[in-house]
């Protein structure tokens, strides 16, 4: 491959990474794409300064960079994701309203943030900061967190490495690295994110999220309600019609 332009050998780079779905080392890279050792580390160095990969000295291994996810999720509010999920999340929201009045929402990750691209709203109406456009710390919402739980610990790290991105809104929820990691470890295991007050005081929500066909989060889809009107019993099912429509949602797309 020694005639093969260098852009050429970024992006298959990239999707080797992506493929992998966890960093790698840059030798293991290198045999992949079938490119000398010395051209794979060049390459990896550029793509590390634009943003496209990141590097994690303590396991000496390389893995997608923010700029990478920003792309695909650049991509996915032009493809359709949006308009197939709409019609799931009215559907859910229809079912949802016989037992209480819920948002729902469908969102994805850019870099620290959470970008809200769908929302659905009840007949009654439920006030909520969710509008479609607005931003919020993914750290805080169960949105945000469903994806991230999904992501390689190395690759939230990195993302979260600044204490200054934990931002607080209502004095509850993860404050450091080390409580969002325990969270998203357990909400791993639960298959669903939660927060009560993280964002607005006397509201919940529950996401899961949307996975692609190699099984990465590439959104998330939410129910958002007032706290007072779920009790345990009701929050169980809401999150198991929620888990429905985020599985057919990501079937649609490939994933598992």
């Amino acid at each position: 491959m020694t005639n093969v332009p260098a852009a050429t050998r970024a992006l298959l780079i990239l999707r080797t990474l992506a493929k992998a779905g966890a960093p790698m080392p840059a030798a293991a890279i290198a045999t992949r794409v079938g490119i000398p050792r010395s051209s794979t580390y060049h390459l990896l160095t550029a793509m590390q300064e634009s943003g496209f990969v990141m590097h994690f000295p303590e396991d000496e291994r390389w893995g997608l960079g923010v700029g990478a996810f920003e792309l695909g999720s650049a991509y996915l509010r032009h493809d359709p994701l949006e308009r197939q999920a709409r019609p799931l999340l009215t559907k859910l929201v229809r079912e949802t309203e016989t037992k209480l009045p819920a948002v729902a929402q469908l969102g994805i990750l850019q870099g620290t943030e959470l970008l809200y691209l769908v929302r659905e709203l009840p007949h009654r109406p439920v006030t909520t900061v969710t509008e479609v456009g607005v931003r919020l710390p993914a750290h805080l919402t169960a949105s945000g967190r469903a994806i991230l739980a999904g992501l390689d610990a190395s690759q939230v790290r990195a993302t979260f490495s600044n204490n200054k991105t934990f931002v607080d809104r209502t004095g509850v929820g993860p404050k450091n690295l080390r409580e969002l990691t325990a969270l998203l470890r357990d909400e791993a295991v639960a298959g669903f994110s939660a927060e009560d007050g993280f964002i607005t005081e006397g509201y919940s929500s529950i996401a899961v999220s949307v996975k692609n066909h190699l099984g990465m989060p590439v959104a998330a889809m939410a129910l958002t309600f007032r706290s007072e009107d779920a009790d345990a019993g009701l929050r169980a099912e809401l999150t198991g019609a929620l888990r429905a429509v985020g599985a057919e949602r990501s079937k649609r797309l490939g994933g598992h």
